[in-house]
């Protein structure tokens, strides 16, 4: 059995894929595997689900989904390519400074400002790897791979920060990578 997520659901691998598609998908792959519809390899059903949620998980998420078809694609991995677009170094660090400084001396209200300047940024994101992933599909021109990668790097910042900003947010037990 594949183990890539789009595969497993019967999808087509697409960036764009819509929740009404992805849960329909799901639906119908669990209930190929449900024990009271297989008779045999009840067992095997089990490990069919847990594979089939974690796909949908993937593949619900933007960002875990870009990552997903980049790979499939052949784009670099994160732990290959860890290249950002220019600049973009320099002005997240400036914009944590700024965060930093006003969390400290503003508060929630500055926190839910970040928030919503966070949650705006990931928008942006999403929108420019949807339209890298559709000009590749035109093109199939390698380099959008890279530039897919850089672009997935800086989103995996501002990710990063919107966890920090997270109210429940415990530094001790946070994923850093």
């Amino acid at each position: 059995m594949s183990t890539d997520a789009f595969d497993l659901l019967g999808l087509q691998p697409a960036y764009g894929i819509d929740e009404t598609s992805l849960r329909r998908a799901f639906l119908r792959k669990a209930a190929e595997h449900h024990p009271d519809v297989r008779v045999e390899g009840g067992e095997d059903a089990e490990d069919a689900t847990a594979a089939l949620t974690a796909a949908r998980a993937a593949l619900a998420d933007p960002l875990q989904r870009a990552e997903v078809l980049l790979g499939r694609l052949g784009g670099p991995g994160k732990e290959r390519e860890k290249t950002l677009p220019e600049g973009f170094l320099v002005y997240i660090m400036g914009v944590r400074e700024d965060v930093e400084a006003e969390v400290a001396a503003g508060g929630e209200g500055a926190r839910a400002k970040w928030q919503e300047w966070g949650r705006a940024k990931r928008g942006e994101h999403e929108q420019t790897v949807l339209g890298l992933f559709e000009r590749h599909s035109q093109t199939g021109d390698p380099a959008v791979l890279s530039e897919i990668r850089r672009e997935l790097n800086a989103w995996r910042y501002i990710e990063r920060l919107l966890e920090q900003l997270s109210p429940g947010y415990d530094p001790s037990r946070a994923d850093l990578t």
